[in-house]
């Protein structure tokens, strides 16, 4: 006779075992479903953008984090864009070689950093007795101008974009107030691009330097001047602590054009709408920046003349035809440096020549009307 209660233990034993087990499997199953997938599972990347800014420096490191967040935001993840402030990857002059060498997929930087691979990169950022940020926007947008940096971009592996501007730039800070051309034979200024080959010109020295080693230099002694932005990030940096006299205008950046450059490998695997996400963003950095800048710099400039002692120094008049005088031979002479350059600066000043005629008669002349009112 069989133990009905033993059998009916026993199966209910074997089912509870069964039943655990299959539980179990459900549940470890329903666990790993809500587990992250690997990124590259999912379709995701994480990309690297080196800087030349210091860490969340005002509009320079903050429009780069701004870009960042943008394309994270606006491609829902699938891209994650991780910033590095100047030296935390790279150097912050060498972000275009980090490029090439895969040791970031874009950066956030200032193009005429790149003369060194060609004289034209200038053109893309500014250059003395240029054009305006929003004449430069219009020829890079509207004349051919993003047209002709994509191809430089591309004799590099580089796919680049607009991605700020700080505007008309102020002259500098000088040890002594500068008030003729004698005053610069034998100065040494911190002053990249073709502004530093027109200061060469008159007789000094030019010298690059990223912007978190200008202060030392200055204090030092080891520059006699600088030139960076203007009052709100000159402010930042303190350069007021080293030297007191602040001249303006500057002539050598009129619209300094901040540039993103991505692996142009990574842009062509893009699809078309990353790709026009990624463009979008860009481009409207563009505003905002320049927008941030002059929301800022008149209250800056207001403390360093109040609460700092900084004067206030206007070039004169000779002082400025030299600068131009100066500014076209080094502009035409780094035309002649190679058949692109050559291309892009052509584009470049005659573009200049009709938006400055416009400009002219529209923007200069109504603001030369509104002084005259007094407002």
């Amino acid at each position: 006779m069989v133990d009905k209660t033993k059998s009916r233990k026993g199966i209910s034993r074997r089912q509870f075992m069964k039943t655990t087990a299959t539980a179990g499997t459900v549940a470890a199953t329903v666990a790993a479903s809500n587990l992250p997938m690997p990124a590259i599972a999912q379709g995701r990347k994480e990309l690297r953008l080196v800087t030349s800014w210091p860490k969340n420096f005002p509009g320079l490191g903050t429009g780069a984090n701004r870009v960042a967040e943008r394309i994270t935001k606006a491609t829902g993840g699938r891209f994650t864009v991780r910033v590095y402030a100047a030296n935390e990857l790279v150097n912050p002059l060498k972000c275009l070689d980090a490029i090439q060498e895969g040791t970031a997929d874009m950066y956030h930087s200032a193009d005429y950093y790149y003369q060194g691979k060609s004289k034209a990169y200038n053109f893309f950022a500014t250059v003395p007795m240029g054009m305006t940020a929003t004449e430069h926007f219009a020829w890079l947008m509207h004349g051919g101008g993003q047209a002709l940096w994509d191809d430089l971009g591309a004799q590099f592996g580089v796919k680049h974009f607009p991605g700020g501007a700080t505007g008309v730039q102020m002259g500098g800070w000088f040890n002594k107030p500068m008030k003729s051309l004698e005053d610069f034979k034998g100065l040494k200024m911190r002053i990249p691009g073709l502004g530093g080959d027109v200061i060469k010109e008159l007789g000094g020295t030019s010298v690059t330097l990223a912007g978190g080693d200008i202060l030392p230099a200055l204090t030092a002694g080891t520059i006699d001047a600088t030139e960076w932005v203007g009052p709100w990030n000159d402010l930042a940096f303190g350069f007021y602590k080293a030297v007191k006299f602040y001249h303006y205008p500057g002539f050598h950046e009129p619209a300094t054009v901040t540039g993103v450059g991505m692996s142009k490998k990574l842009w062509d695997d893009l699809s078309a709408e990353d790709k026009e996400i990624f463009t979008s963003v860009c481009y409207a950095e563009c505003s905002y920046t320049l927008a941030e800048f002059n929301a800022n710099n008149a209250s800056a400039l207001d403390t360093l003349i109040k609460s700092h002692g900084v004067k206030l120094v206007e070039f004169s008049d000779d002082t400025y035809k030299a600068f131009n005088k100066a500014s076209l031979e080094v502009l035409a002479n780094a035309a002649a440096s190679d058949a692109t350059t050559k291309k892009v600066h052509d584009s470049y000043m005659g573009f200049r020549k009709m938006a400055a005629s416009w400009q002219a008669l529209a923007d200069q002349s109504f603001m030369n009307k509104r002084t005259m009112v007094g407002l």
